[in-house]
């Protein structure tokens, strides 16, 4: 609890600051509101229901993009893991798929898809794949070779292998690159936003920039970490309880 509280009380003493500088008139409200104005605003986009379509809109998108991109990252991993040949041959390509910035293919997608919800969970998909990938492919090649060749010499086929051993064996390091895919997902939705979206958090975040409302957009700012603190969490929780299911992999 100590660090907890630490982390509570520094939050504070931050937010304090802030305000009492903003309060003595050394910057522009325009440039930095206090967090009092931040607060006022987001009671009042919450209040209003202003806020609630907005996050629904970043929440599926994050989802949906997650589930597709985390599913292809696995599969693609696990195969790749399983035929070395094929690992060599297709590798430089999706590495070099990972290097193109997603923000620039906003308006490709855009021409593709057309505007709305699904060029951002192709975005969001395309950055949250390489993290599953990647950790499924160093989870797979990590399991121990006495182990996969007593699995080999007790005749375990290939799936049985894979799903016994090594699947079971790669979990922490698979879990860590979901982790990491998670928060990468709530970047990709809201960058996805910026390009094309007509709703979603991103999208409110032009709109507020647009008016130049530094109060709304910083409250926005609120919710997305606050979504994402959230999601994350969840994400420990979930493989915290996968990993009581295999506590030595």
């Amino acid at each position: 609890m100590r660090p907890r509280l630490a982390s509570v009380l520094l939050l504070v003493a931050l937010l304090g600051a802030w305000e009492a500088w903003c309060r003595t008139g050394a910057v522009s409200v325009l440039v930095l509101p206090p967090p009092s104005s931040v607060a006022e605003t987001l009671w009042g986009e919450i209040a209003s229901g202003r806020l609630w379509p907005h996050l629904r809109a970043t929440a599926t998108e994050m989802a949906l993009g997650l589930a597709a991109g985390t599913g292809l990252g696995l599969g693609a991993g696990i195969l790749l893991a399983e035929w070395p040949a094929l690992h060599r041959v297709l590798h430089p390509y999706v590495l070099a798929s990972q290097l193109v910035p997603k923000l620039a293919l906003g308006p490709l997608l855009i021409l593709w898809f057309g505007f709305g919800l699904t060029p951002t969970v192709v975005i969001t998909a395309l950055i949250c794949f390489f993290p599953l990938l990647e950790n499924t492919l160093t989870g797979l090649e990590q399991v121990d070779a006495a182990k996969r060749e007593l699995f080999r010499m007790l005749g375990a086929s290939r799936a049985r292998t894979l799903w016994r051993l090594k699947l079971p064996a790669a979990l922490p390091v698979i879990l860590a690159g979901f982790r990491v895919a998670i928060v990468l997902a709530l970047v990709g939705a809201v960058v996805g936003e910026f390009v094309g979206g007509r709703q979603g958090l991103g999208a409110a975040i032009i709109a507020a920039q647009s008016v130049m409302d530094s109060s709304l957009i910083l409250a926005l700012f609120v919710v997305i970490t606050a979504l994402g603190m959230a999601v994350y969490e969840a994400a420990r929780a979930l493989e915290s309880l996968i990993l009581r299911r295999y506590p030595r992999g």
